[in-house]
């Protein structure tokens, strides 16, 4: 599974051979089975965690028993709850895997080491950082922007690759739509064919 990540990584970036090692030697791999969590709700998280295959999603549920899905992690994504991991506040979400997954855990103090070690790998995780935030900020924007029809069409286009892999229930409470919803919009769609 490192392998996975060794090309994610040199798909982004050049490293040596060394800094590969270097990486590598304070990489674990945690295989979950469907269903299974990598994350509980208050625990406090301490990793930087890369999915290698299969698909997790990240969620938190409301006072009234509403699951609110805020994250896929599909191949080649990363995942964990950030202000936990930075704060080392207890965690506000949980993680679990919608389908047998194999993660890559870098406990945080070894990430930290990697990234003032490796310039390299620094700057690529500076780059997801910012990539990250600004397409947190997009997808705050087109929630209070697109209808959702809009939404979901948006999302079909952005996770065309792992669509067909969540369930509707979940696409729906990730959009903050209801799955009824999307039923409509599909039946709408076919019938415009």
């Amino acid at each position: 599974m490192f392998e996975d990540f060794k090309n994610y990584l040199l798909d982004k970036v050049t490293l040596t051979d060394e800094e590969l090692a270097q990486i590598e030697a304070v990489s674990a791999i945690k295989k979950l089975r469907k269903r299974q969590m990598l994350l509980q709700e208050g625990q406090v998280w301490q990793y930087n965690a890369f999915v290698c295959k299969g698909l997790t999603r990240t969620f938190s549920i409301d006072a009234k028993g509403n699951e609110r899905i805020v994250n896929f992690g599909p191949e080649n994504y990363w995942t964990g709850d950030l202000e936990s991991l930075m704060a080392g506040t207890p965690a506000r979400f949980s993680i679990d895997a919608l389908e047998d997954t194999a993660v890559l855990l870098i406990q945080h103090e070894d990430f930290k080491n990697l990234c003032s070690t490796i310039p390299n790998f620094n700057n690529l995780i500076n780059t997801l950082v910012q990539k990250s935030l600004a397409v947190s900020q997009k997808r705050i924007n087109d929630s209070i922007s697109l209808s959702a029809e809009e939404l979901y069409n948006a999302f079909l286009q952005k996770h065309a690759l792992v669509a067909n892999r969540i369930p509707q229930h979940m696409i729906a409470s990730y959009l903050g739509i209801t799955p009824e919803t999307i039923t409509r919009i599909r039946r709408n769609a076919s019938k415009k064919r």
